[in-house]
């Protein structure tokens, strides 16, 4: 499993996780669709943008490895922000390759992308 280095651990002054520390030695969390409702907490919604924007900053339009970023902050992103940039892809593999789709993120995340490059 790959380790990105400078990739920020979790959301400043919170709990919520952007990388996990080891490979899961019960087998890989697989990345599925997570639905965004409406009613999401504040809280939830900051995260979303905290690791859009940490991705955005650290890999920017290029594919990347999945490696130790998070299943479940990734999975809220996953197939709208985040698309495959492989084809097969494999939803349960440390070495699935990932990139940022620019026009949706600029879509849901318009703050970030404004001052950024």
């Amino acid at each position: 499993m790959l380790k990105h280095r400078g990739f920020p651990g979790r959301l400043a002054g919170t709990d919520f996780q952007f990388t996990i520390r080891r490979a899961n030695p019960k087998g890989v969390t697989p990345l599925t669709r997570r639905e965004r409702f409406r009613d999401r907490k504040p809280a939830d919604r900051r995260a979303d943008a905290g690791f859009m924007e940490a991705l955005w900053q650290h890999f920017g339009d290029q594919p990347f490895e999945r490696g130790n970023l998070d299943a479940g902050r990734l999975s809220w992103l996953f197939e709208r922000e985040v698309i495959p940039a492989e084809d097969p892809f494999d939803p349960a593999s440390y070495d699935a390759l990932l990139v940022i789709d620019p026009d949706a993120a600029k879509l849901s995340f318009p703050d970030i992308f404004d001052g950024l490059r």
